[in-house]
């Protein structure tokens, strides 16, 4: 159900408006975001805007251990919260046209524009003010990581002069909206105007957790046709003011070129100033306004040349898939093997814009289709260097293994709320489970044999560990847990983390008896203790109803669906009090549907249909993570209302502002929620069992749809409309089952037609 307007116009390559949403300013901001994977920002004004406004820039990797503020401190809490911090304002001017000052939250305006271009990543506005029409273009440089430009120009259209005068901030006064005691987390060590610009070097605060200090020098250099003429320097801010005339019938042009580095790429202060420097003679300054750009457009390019979904016949669904590629691949395009995807990018703050286990559930299967595959063996080699710190998450509860965090930086646990961080140990097995979907989709076992095996011994040991024996019923149990669904908290059995526990210790031996590994000491009483949990494993079940059940106590709760309920109810989360809440039967996301998403070649389709028909009419899809489970499930069970309504949902999540809280920021890695529905939902990708299959249906709605995948060393194209046709643009070809058929693709025969649903 939407709770807001849509405030943005369906284009299927661009978000745009001729509105400034004053009263939706923050929602605007966060739907036209840029990044490119080292940094971003929200789509703030450049300049002056006095209104309600949520100024936002983020550097990747960059954080601060803010100190976790409870008012009853627990055994084994996080000693701290750490959060992705506002870095600087690096937009910010301030325009005079005439001697006055424009402020665009109240000086008058006409013929606003706004537009992300997702298909070069530039993101422009527009307005005209006193004879004078301004047009605003930025990007964050996909070729040059370290580089954003900020474009002006202004077109003279009273044929009268206008004296334009612009003063270039770099501000490093900014703040956290999320601080603790409204602190900020930046010190200023050096500024300096120089001949081609200004620079300022700023370090995150000092804190008492061993955590390094991030050092951040950030310079603007200049082009176009005005001229300097003063440099200001105050206490956290460097200035460099310039001036023209604009004459009757011409343009102007500016240009701030900001460059940023960081002591995560260079060893101490000088060292980063003299990188930054390089950057700017070496790369920047030499090149013109268009040599930069094209640079930007030729990279985008060859991005969308795998990555583009292309929808026919359905311009809000085409527009929805790509603002979600698009903003994802401007989070994370796995340069950086020390970085994640953080689940609200560079647009915004909530969540710490730590690592979730979203990565692994929902993002690995994406980048392994996308994607070189050593960008997903970047991210499982992420949580292998964070195995030490794992190890001593679980020893903080008191449990042996290693217990991967809900939300880190570094691999130490950094979540502050309680339930989460104690209860929802379910993410310690969607680690394992990526590497199980790494090594059957590109049927390389290597890391699996090393560095994966290392991780998924400390993980069994932790469940091993966490489980207690009930002798009255002779089963192992877990009690305690917070699933999927977030609406219920200390819940005892849980089925979908039952489920994936006794998953882990099967798939744990499973892969020492296929690659021995002396060195990790697994006993043989351990084995047959894995062996007895996953022989005994209670898992909830319901004869009368024919399902599993979400756990212990669940089919005692007041049992009616969503459409009960009155419009004014939803969200829950933002209308209904937590007690009420956890007592009622809804359900925030997918809990057990999870688990037959994850281990789907277990259960028949009859067992499919029983579990959704029951546990979806109860969801209210208020995790951005649920819709896109929903869309794969009904698309199998053939529900295509369903389906195509799930994907809508996920789609769109941001661009219609379904849970009403994307003027916080984006849903970065549920994003890839709108890529799973088409794939694996509408296309009924799968690849069980090392064996890869297709299915396609086309909506209803749709003319057609076709997509890439690269799958063990072959780029696929598949084409979805009357006909599928299934391409093989390079590789050594492979086969696969197109509605259970067999079919073998090679260079000499790459194609391969059949008609739909045949």
């Amino acid at each position: 159900m939407k709770q807001t307007k849509r405030i943005m116009a369906i284009d299927p390559w661009e978000i745009n408006s001729n509105t400034l949403e004053v009263a939706d300013r923050r929602l605007q901001e966060s739907l036209t975001a840029i990044g490119n994977g080292y940094m971003g920002m929200r789509g703030n004004f450049s300049e002056t805007y006095s209104g309600d406004s949520h100024q936002g820039f983020y550097l990747a990797g960059v954080w601060y251990p803010d100190k976790t503020r409870v008012g009853w401190w627990k055994n084994g809490y996080p000693e701290y919260f750490g959060k992705a911090i506002n870095a600087l304002n690096i937009a910010k001017i301030n325009l005079l046209i005439d001697g006055v000052e424009v402020d665009l939250a109240v000086t008058p305006i006409e013929n606003f524009t706004i537009s992300l271009n997702m298909a070069t990543g530039t993101l422009s506005y527009g307005y005209e003010v006193g004879g004078v029409r301004v047009l605003a273009e930025r990007f964050f440089s996909a070729d040059i990581q370290e580089l954003a430009v900020f474009r002006f120009s202004f077109e003279n259209l009273d044929g009268q002069a206008h004296q334009i005068r612009i003063a270039s901030v770099i501000d490093a006064d900014v703040k956290n909206e999320d601080a603790n005691y409204d602190e900020q987390f930046w010190q200023v060590l050096d500024k300096s105007n120089q001949s081609d610009g200004s620079f300022i070097a700023t370090q995150t605060i000092p804190n008492p957790f061993g955590i390094d200090q991030f050092t951040v020098v950030t310079s603007q250099t200049f082009a176009g046709d005005f001229e300097r003429v003063a440099q200001e320097t105050a206490a956290k801010s460097v200035t460099d003011v310039y001036e023209k005339t604009l004459a009757s019938e011409t343009s102007l042009t500016f240009e701030k070129r900001v460059v940023v580095t960081t002591s995560r790429d260079y060893d101490g202060l000088a060292a980063v100033i003299a990188g930054n420097d390089t950057i700017v003679n070496q790369k920047v300054q030499a090149k013109t306004y268009a040599q930069l750009h094209q640079a930007q457009v030729a990279a985008w390019a060859k991005r969308w040349e795998i990555a583009d979904v292309v929808i026919e016949g359905a311009d809000e669904a085409q527009q929805g898939i790509r603002f979600n590629l698009f903003q994802l691949f401007s989070t994370y395009y796995g340069e950086d093997e020390r970085l994640n995807i953080g689940p609200k990018g560079f647009t915004g703050e909530k969540y710490g814009g730590a690592t979730y286990w979203d990565t692994e559930a929902y993002a690995v299967p994406l980048y392994l289709s996308l994607a070189d595959q050593n960008v997903t063996k970047n991210l499982l080699k992420y949580r292998r260097r964070q195995l030490p710190e794992a190890q001593h998450n679980a020893r903080q509860q008191g449990l042996k293994g290693a217990l991967y965090p809900m939300v880190t930086f570094t691999g130490v646990e950094c979540h502050n709320e309680w339930e989460i961080t104690f209860e929802e140990i379910h993410r310690n097995g969607a680690i394992p489970y990526a590497i199980y979907n790494y090594t059957n989709y590109t049927g390389d076992d290597t890391y699996l044999a090393h560095e994966g095996l290392d991780v998924l011994v400390e993980v069994a040991r932790f469940w091993a560990d966490r489980v207690h024996y009930s002798a009255r019923n002779d089963r192992y149990m877990i009690h305690g847990v917070t699933g999927p669904n977030e609406y219920e908290n200390n819940i005892n059995n849980n089925w979908y983390t039952n489920t994936l526990a006794a998953w882990v210790l099967a798939y744990t031996a499973e892969s020492l008896a296929a690659h021995p590994r002396p060195d990790l000491a697994v006993s043989e009483a351990e084995l047959t203790k894995w062996a007895d949990i996953v022989d005994k494993m209670y898992y909830p079940y319901d004869e009368k109803e024919g399902v599993f059940v979400q756990h212990d106590g669940f089919l005692d709760k007041d049992i009616r669906p969503v459409s009960a309920l009155a419009a004014s109810d939803l969200p829950l989360n933002q209308n209904w009090s937590w007690d009420k809440i956890l007592r009622s039967p809804f359900i925030k996301q997918a809990d057990v549907l999870q688990g037959i998403y994850f281990f789907g070649d277990r259960f028949t389709l009859e067992e499919k249909r029983r579990n959704f028909d029951f546990y979806e009419p109860m969801t209210v899809h208020e995790s951005s993570l649920s819709p896109s489970i929903h869309a794969i499930l009904a698309a199998e069970l053939g529900k295509e209302a369903k389906a195509v309504e799930m994907y809508e949902r996920t789609a769109r999540l941001d661009l219609d502002n379904y849970n009403n809280d994307t003027e916080d920021g984006l849903h970065i890695t549920s994003m890839t929620g709108s890529w799973l529905a088409i794939v694996q939902g509408f296309a009924q990708m799968k690849t069980w069992g090392g064996k890869l299959s297709f299915a396609p249906f086309l909506p209803s709605d749709w003319t057609g749809y076709t997509f890439h995948i690269n799958y063990r060393g072959n780029l696929l194209k598949i084409q979805v409309g009357e006909e599928v046709r299934v391409t093989l643009l390079s590789g050594d070809g492979l086969s696969l089952a197109l509605y259970g058929k067999l079919v073998t693709l090679a260079a000499d025969q790459a194609i391969y037609t059949m008609k739909v649903g045949a």
